[in-house]
């Protein structure tokens, strides 16, 4: 949980960051991909700890 909140801030800074500044929008290109990378990682670790948990 501490990657996935620590690539979130991350994520959020560069976006910030690339919308403030002129000339530096490759900056919240790479915060917005990092955004949906942090996404998909929630996702799919979610889908594996679903399925390892055995039946009761």
């Amino acid at each position: 949980m501490v990657l996935f909140l620590a690539l979130l801030v991350a994520g959020i800074a560069l976006v910030a960051i690339g919308a403030a500044v002129d000339g530096v929008l490759y900056l919240m290109s790479v915060g917005v991909l990092l955004l949906i990378a942090d996404l998909l990682y929630l996702a799919a670790r979610s889908i594996w700890r679903s399925t390892r948990r055995p039946a009761r």
